[in-house]
């Protein structure tokens, strides 16, 4: 990142930390000093004040920079024990606790507590409030919890955990998307998979506070360990996530050790493919089924003779074949990795055309369009191929690898996706490719005369991604 970029973060990162530095400490003003709330019972309150603040300290990684823990479950059962007269002050100072963690003490990171505090403290002020005005709208005051009816606390608990998660939810996203910016951060994707558990635990939590109500302190045991439950399904998901990560950067090693002029390569592509996919509007579970697919979009040259893969100069009609058949030895390698599939799909179909000439991969015949996302790859993988340096080619400009996609447009390319390319990379301001202008013919021949002639200055990757050179060209598959 530049020095310019490190300063522009830097004043974002000072604007957000007072804006939600004041909102949180308008908010917990307000809820503490309003007349008809009252602190809720001390050793209740520092029993589930400790729990949020311990599960907050642990919350996992489920995806790129966000965080999720039961801290809504334990917001919720505290609220309903706590009644509607004492829930919204006691649940947005347990929330004011929890601004701190271990990480941000190791790293003496100022800026997440403080953003932390406005988030946390409005999302649960939120929550309570809602709660509270259900229990209590239509009830007399003083009415015990449990007399208003369990469907009136299910329904409150309901309602009160939507409203936790959305304002948590927009918060956190607007919160990172003005920090690390667009491209910084990977969009989210399988949000239904983390917020229906989430809201999911927030009614439960509102069920536990009422199974405390009915059966006393013999029902803490039963609430601390539901809440552990909670927290390990959350661990579950992002230790998931974490492997199947892992899997994928195995194959790519595996790859890279095979062929040191795909080092780097499968980054690139998906970084590549990824800028394409929000330019054109894809969510996030589209743009990471797109990023995973770009990382194996190789995977099947594991199958390829080395001696093919880093041959100098142009393949027979025969070679060109045998390396045809990479698209499908990804299909053979990775069948049996069920998450895969989806992604496999797209990576054994980028080198399928537009028009439906090429070779196509699982699930398309000669003649079929093949997928966006395929589309999309296919762009992606043709760019880095022609502006890094391959066995068989040295580094073209950027201006020649637009302009070899404008050409081939509407047959070999989506019109649609190249177009979104240029337009997303031109707005990045990045560059990549050789500084020298070459013809494709010129490029190939010096790489028969020997890479080691290449001077360094000949390339130029941006300095954020991986240097390295390219992977696959147009010609050589």
């Amino acid at each position: 990142m530049s020095r310019a970029a490190v300063q522009r973060q830097h004043r974002t990162k000072v604007r957000l930390a007072a804006g939600f530095g004041a909102l949180g400490s308008v908010i917990l003003a307000a809820v503490i000093w309003v007349p008809w709330q009252t602190f809720p019972n001390p050793l209740l309150w520092v029993l589930f004040a400790a729990a949020f603040v311990y599960f907050e300290w642990h919350s996992v990684e489920v995806n790129d920079r966000l965080y999720a823990s039961p801290s809504i479950m334990i917001l919720l059962a505290a609220a309903v024990i706590f009644g509607p007269e004492s829930a919204i002050v006691g649940g947005t100072t347990m929330a004011a606790l929890a601004v701190v963690t271990p990480i941000d003490i190791r790293r003496h990171d100022w800026f997440q507590p403080i953003v932390n505090f406005g988030q946390l403290v409005a999302s649960a002020a939120a929550a309570t409030t809602v709660l509270s005005l259900v229990l209590s709208i239509g009830v007399a005051p003083g009415t015990p919890v449990l007399d208003t009816g369990l469907l009136r606390i299910a329904l409150g608990s309901a309602l009160a955990s939507i409203a936790y998660a959305l304002v948590n939810y927009r918060m956190v996203l607007f919160i990172v998307s003005r920090v690390y910016g667009r491209m910084g951060v990977r969009p989210w994707s399988n949000m239904a998979q983390i917020m229906v558990p989430e809201i999911g635990m927030g009614f439960l939590g509102g069920l536990l506070g009422a199974t405390y109500l009915t059966i006393g302190t013999a029902a803490l045991p039963l609430i601390a360990v539901v809440f552990l439950a909670g927290y390990m399904a959350f661990e579950s998901y992002a230790r998931l996530r974490e492997a199947q990560e892992s899997t994928i950067r195995g194959f790519i090693k595996a790859l890279e050790a095979k062929d040191r002029y795909t080092r780097g390569h499968t980054e690139r592509v998906a970084y590549f493919a990824e800028m394409i996919g929000i330019q054109m509007g894809l969510d996030g579970t589209q743009l990471e089924r797109l990023r995973w697919a770009a990382l194996i979009h190789d995977v099947g040259k594991l199958a390829v003779p080395r001696e093919l893969i880093r041959k100098r100069s142009r393949l027979t009609e025969e070679e060109y074949e045998a390396m045809q058949m990479h698209v499908h030895f990804v299909e053979d390698l990775l069948k049996d990795v069920d998450f895969l599939q989806p992604m496999v799909e797209i990576a054994s179909n980028h080198h399928a055309h537009y028009d439906g000439n090429g070779y196509h991969g699982t699930g398309h015949e000669h003649g079929d369009t093949p997928s966006k996302e395929a589309c999309i790859l296919a762009v992606a993988d043709t760019f880095d191929a022609i502006t890094s340096t391959r066995s068989y080619r040295v580094a073209l400009t950027q201006p020649y690898a637009y302009a070899e996609l404008r050409r081939h447009a509407g047959t070999q390319f989506d019109p649609e996706v190249v177009e979104a390319f240029i337009e997303a990379m031109e707005d990045s301001g990045r560059s990549y490719g050789s500084k020298i202008e070459r013809t494709d013919d010129e490029a190939r021949d010096i790489a028969e005369e020997g890479l080691d002639e290449i001077l360094e200055t000949d390339q130029i990757v941006d300095r954020d991604l991986t240097p390295a050179p390219v992977a696959e060209g147009v010609d050589n598959g």
